[in-house]
């Protein structure tokens, strides 16, 4: 923690000493440093784990799967009576299948951010008991330790390429989005820290300490740089991204994968293991630049298979205090779930209608990324130009979140309309990138915007485990409701749209300008009272 925030802590009245025992120089965020964050995510890009994976998963199930009109394995699935498997001893449809190991993802992902994820927080470099132990756990190391195991995941797919082995396929599945999510939470942990310690931040930070700016002057700037940050993340992320596909096509090209079912199905597994290695080529440099910001020191009281609940507890007991933080841990509970099960439902019923084709679904992807980094970009060009609130601009893409669930659930009795033809995926793609994909980026700069400075890494582990606990809900709820409507796939939608109304309620309710105040008054009782005993610096 910089001396500046130490002395802005004790003006809103903290006298906890820093959990920094000795003096060191203030952490100064590089170009360099910035760069190499922004360019992990154009290799964490979700390719493997979050769209070709789930991808290829669904086609060994399609092709491994039978026509449940006719006699069990009698007859391959047509696409126009269904598809179905035995899958957790029942008969089920592909696609429900897909959203209940989805959901059984989520929920082991839920687990992990509770016991591990806490472990973000702690890791000091010059601490007497600092051990092998404290090192493996530390923030950084975590990230590279999921990295190489998603890398791994990626290469194993060259050896899943046939229908009989959609078992082995679900196993990949599985750890294939647990570590694309696992590394997501851990490198977006290291975001507090990057724009605390941007130097013009830190200016605005010395000038509010010496009385020359207003303290709301200094939240509205480093607001916009927090918003800054994760924007043009998003933006060179998508930049990235292209290229990437751009070169997939060639890859697909050259292995003929339009030419028979056999070299779709592998061209699906080489596309994966391609963007696992583009993946730890992106990911090298951050994992050498990132500077190693001191965690917190763990409790004498707690070990590392216990901080994690006693971390969510007090985030969990603290953040019942803060009325505006409360509200909005609500909706985005709720809200998260929506968005996650839309997509995955959305995304099983395009690789139906697309007949699993990698190069129909790579070009997707093609015009989603550059529809997605247009969107982003000129979200944040617009809240640059007129100085919009982050809220704003989250209720803006929120409204058409709902205009998806909406667009679904037309379908529900029709043919015509619902993600149901070849044109509506493209115009989804186009549709999703511009208006819902701002989300990932707005949605973590509310948290901070609702969250006390002191613990905000604390905070944010708690709307994560919210975020992955909520993850696991929609899926489940989403398999059950197909199965119970007659293998109706568009039938979530209902329950999609309806969730989603009732979580926008809660982000309505949410005042930022009270919740500072909250939060200033918060931080200075809570000083008093040491209710967190596990320190109050920041990673």
């Amino acid at each position: 923690m910089s001396e500046t925030e130490l002395e802005r802590d004790k003006k809103l009245g903290d006298t906890t000493q820093s959990v920094l025992e000795e003096p060191s120089r203030p952490f100064i965020t590089t170009r360099l440093e910035l760069w190499t964050f922004y360019l992990y995510y154009v290799g964490n890009n979700g390719l493997s784990g979050f769209n070709f994976g789930p991808s290829q998963f669904q086609n060994l199930l399609y092709l491994a799967g039978y026509d449940p009109s006719q006699p069990p394995f009698s007859a391959p699935c047509t696409g126009d009576t269904g598809c179905v498997l035995p899958y957790l001893g029942k008969v089920r449809d592909i696609n429900s299948i897909v959203l209940l190991t989805n959901g059984i993802s989520f929920a082991i992902q839920a687990a992990l951010i509770i016991i591990v994820g806490a472990w973000a927080d702690y890791g000091r470099w010059r601490e007497s008991n600092f051990s092998l132990c404290t090192y493996l756990v530390y923030r950084p190391n975590i990230t590279i330790f999921f990295t190489i195991v998603a890398v791994a995941v990626s290469f194993a797919w060259l050896g899943v390429e046939k229908p009989s082995q959609w078992q082995a396929g679900i196993a990949l599945y599985i750890l294939g989005l647990i570590t694309y999510q696992m590394t997501l939470t851990f490198w977006t942990a290291a975001f507090p820290g990057l724009a605390r310690d941007l130097p013009e931040v830190q200016s605005s930070a010395s000038l509010t300490s010496d009385g020359s700016q207003p303290v709301e002057d200094h939240a509205n700037f480093e607001s916009l740089q927090r918003n800054r940050i994760s924007n043009v993340s998003f933006a060179v992320s998508s930049a990235g991204e292209i290229l990437i596909l751009a070169v997939m096509v060639g890859i697909l090209k050259g292995l003929k994968s339009d030419a028979s079912t056999e070299n779709n199905t592998k061209a699906f597994s080489v596309l994966i293991a391609f963007s696992g290695a583009v993946w730890l080529l992106c990911a090298l440099p951050w994992f050498f630049f990132e500077q190693r910001r001191p965690g917190l020191a763990l409790p004498p009281s707690a070990s590392l298979l216990t901080i994690g609940f006693k971390q969510t507890y007090v985030a969990l007991r603290e953040c019942m205090k803060l009325k505006q933080t409360f509200l909005y841990l609500i909706f985005y509970f709720l809200m998260g779930d929506v968005l996650n099960t839309t997509v995955t439902v959305i995304g099983t019923l395009q690789n139906s209608v697309v007949a699993y084709s990698t190069l129909q679904l790579t070009l997707l992807l093609i015009v989603g990324i550059v529809a997605q980094g247009l969107g982003i970009y000129l979200f944040w060009l617009v809240q640059k130009r007129f100085r919009i609130s982050t809220k704003a601009m989250l209720t803006f893409n929120v409204f058409w979140i709902l205009i998806l669930t909406i667009w679904g659930l037309i379908g529900v009795h029709t043919d015509k309309f619902g993600f149901k033809h070849v044109w509506e995926i493209w115009l989804y793609q186009a549709f999703y990138g511009l208006m819902v994909c701002p989300w990932y980026a707005y949605s973590q700069t509310m948290i901070s915007e609702v969250s006390p400075l002191p613990q905000m890494f604390l905070f944010f582990a708690l709307f994560s485990v919210i975020g992955k606990t909520s993850a696991f809900i929609g899926p489940f709820v989403s398999s059950a409701i197909i199965t119970a409507s007659n293998n109706n796939d568009n039938m979530p939608f209902a329950f999609l749209f309806g969730l989603g109304t009732l979580s926008t309620v809660f982000l309505i309710l949410v005042d930022v300008r009270k919740s500072r105040k909250e939060c200033e008054a918060f931080v200075a009782a809570e000083a008093q009272r040491d209710a967190f005993k596990f320190g109050k610096d920041l990673m």
